[in-house]
């Protein structure tokens, strides 16, 4: 009996009431945790009548908790697939099971886009990429562009020696190398990418887009095609992408605490976002075609920063992309697929920042005719991730208000506050104690990290890491979020890669307010000063954001880093042949 194309997924892998139970259930799950800590709270701040501080405190944690449940959930639910169900993988991403021996029929583009980047490092992963993807034999069917919007005269002649030089190298196979230089930064990354797509568009049926920090294996660009050519109404596949070894102090910690979380969080939010599922914008791929005559980006008829051009246009190309009949997909798994993650506190502000403008854009487009309702849900998620960073800045200043001038609370109720507290701290942990629990519990998992010992060392400093960079760089998106009341923008130019030290006078005009707004929470909370204490997971990173950004930053402290294991990942200790090949080549 023939299968009714309404009753599944655009590929035909899902039933869409399979999905829909999946949702139901998470919906139902999330909003249980959700209304049960808001009724908490509640019993906390107004045991006989409400206050003013009281009700401003429950509307801003209202504000702040979505993300903090939908957390908990993807991370535990992930865990369970994980190490709970025999076939969980397959219940997630049944795309995955493919024929690896058939031969490709398709032509794929794989393109970096470049904005005043340094060139000798882009170019040199370009170079080790199409290496490997030669040594798998299907080194005919894929292409490589770069992308220019460079602005400036210097590395845009520094980028045309270096694809002289690649071309040399190349040989026989220079003619799948392209290099083009837009005169212009219109519509920005997606922009530069649009203009690939009227000029080369038909010459290609996939294209493979990079960040100049991003590095895949041949084996992992060939398995993307495979599952395309597989599934022909499947737009985008996402892979899961890692951050590489570093040596910078910062970064390493960071993708310490994002490797071992992530595939526990994203086998969790697969699970029931399935056909709709998130673009990066990087180390994907996607089908031509449609994202030629569907996904074109709209203008947003608003009045600067937020209108426009769209900043974080990858998401909406994905859901642009579902709109149009085809699925988007995550690899849940790891499969050498690599970026780098910013060296240091003050990149990494400026990224979330970005991130942040971009995202907000979504408000105006949450009305877009004929979006799934699951698509309108993650636009609307996105927005959210960023409106409920302020939210926990402004809980913290509201506490401090409350214990100067607000009713003193009952022994019975200050105990309550106390366990609601652990609960939050506990809760915003779960993503990583997932993932701890998901390595110690993989076959080898806390071996790959350098041992037991190691890995316990590394969790804890991860997890004081995470705290202080949590505070300082939450408040500096909270002010940037201010900032674009008054018509404060970001741009988007070349971000810094490499690990550098940050002098005192940096960390200082960037993070000055942060120090003196944990100050300031100090001596509001100095009426009860077991508060300060209590406090410190929160408060602490607020006043040493200064200090914390330069040390983090010291070149000398991630050497040492490096060699002792601090921060590391698996490919510390066994690089993959693309990663090796990368450090030759620089």
């Amino acid at each position: 009996m023939a299968r009714s194309a309404d009753a599944f997924t655009p590929s035909g892998l899902q039933s869409l009431s399979t999905l829909a139970l999946r949702r139901l259930i998470s919906c139902c799950v999330c909003s249980a945790l959700y209304l049960g800590l808001l009724a908490w709270l509640s019993s906390i701040l107004a045991p006989d009548h409400w206050e003013i501080l009281s009700v401003l405190i429950l509307i801003s944690f209202a504000c702040a908790a979505p993300w903090l449940v939908l957390g908990v959930w993807n991370s535990c639910l992930g865990f369970w697939l994980l190490h709970a169900r025999t076939n969980g993988l397959n219940e997630v991403a049944p795309f995955l099971t493919i024929d690896p021996t058939h031969p490709l029929t398709s032509t794929t583009a794989v393109i970096m886009t470049l904005r005043n980047e340094n060139p000798q490092r882009a170019f040199a992963r370009l170079r080790v990429m199409m290496e490997d993807v030669i040594a798998t034999g299907h080194g005919e069917h894929i292409s490589f562009f770069v992308l220019s919007d460079t602005s400036d005269e210097d590395i845009s002649a520094q980028e045309e020696e270096a694809f002289a030089q690649w071309q040399t190298w190349a040989g026989e196979h220079k003619g799948r190398l392209y290099h083009r230089r837009r005169d212009s930064n219109e519509g920005y990354k997606a922009g530069n990418i649009r203009d690939f797509c009227a000029r080369w568009g038909d010459e290609f049926d996939f294209m493979i887009p990079l960040d100049a920090d991003s590095l895949m294996s041949g084996t992992a660009l060939i398995d993307l095609i495979r599952y395309a050519e597989a599934h022909p109404r499947i737009g985008i596949i996402q892979s899961l992408v890692v951050g590489a070894p570093s040596v910078s102090f910062f970064a390493r910690l960071f993708q310490f605490g994002m490797r071992h979380g992530m595939r526990s969080y994203t086998m969790g939010s697969a699970w029931w976002a399935g056909d709709c599922g998130p673009f990066w914008g990087h180390n994907a791929l996607v089908r031509i075609k449609p994202f030629r005559d569907f996904c074109e980006l709209p203008l947003i008829d608003a009045r600067p920063p937020l209108g426009g051009a769209i900043l974080s246009h990858d998401q909406v190309e994905a859901v642009l992309m579902r709109r149009a009949g085809y699925d988007v997909r995550v690899v849940p798994v790891e499969a050498e697929s690599f970026e780098d993650n910013p060296p240091h506190m003050l990149e990494f502000m400026r990224r979330d920042q970005r991130w942040c403008q971009g995202n907000l854009q979504y408000i105006y487009l949450l009305g877009m005719e004929q979006l799934k309702p699951m698509s309108r849900f993650q636009m609307l998620w996105a927005i959210l991730m960023f409106i409920g960073v302020p939210a926990w800045g402004l809980i913290l200043l509201l506490i401090g208000f409350m214990a100067q001038w607000g009713e003193a609370m009952s022994e019975a109720h200050i105990l309550s506050a106390q366990f609601f507290y652990l609960t939050i701290l506990i809760l915003s942990l779960m993503p990583k104690i997932m993932g701890w629990l998901d390595r110690a519990l993989t076959q080898g998992g806390a071996q790959a990290y350098g041992g037991a010992g190691l890995f316990l060392v590394n969790i804890i400093s991860e997890a004081l890491f995470s705290f202080l960079l949590g505070a300082g760089v939450s408040f500096s998106t909270g002010l940037f979020m201010l900032g674009l009341i008054f018509n404060r923008s970001t741009t988007w130019s070349g971000q810094t890669r490499d690990a550098q030290g940050l002098s005192w006078q940096q960390a200082y005009d960037a993070l000055w307010p942060a120090t003196l707004f944990g100050c300031v929470l100090w001596v509001l909370y100095s009426a009860h000063p077991i508060l300060i204490i209590w406090s410190l997971p929160l408060t602490l990173g607020y006043v040493l954001a200064i200090p914390f950004a330069v040390f983090t930053s010291s070149p000398a402290l991630g050497r040492w880093a490096k060699a002792k294991g601090i921060g590391a990942v698996p490919e510390d200790f066994d690089p993959p042949a693309i990663l090796r090949a990368l450090t030759t080549t620089d």
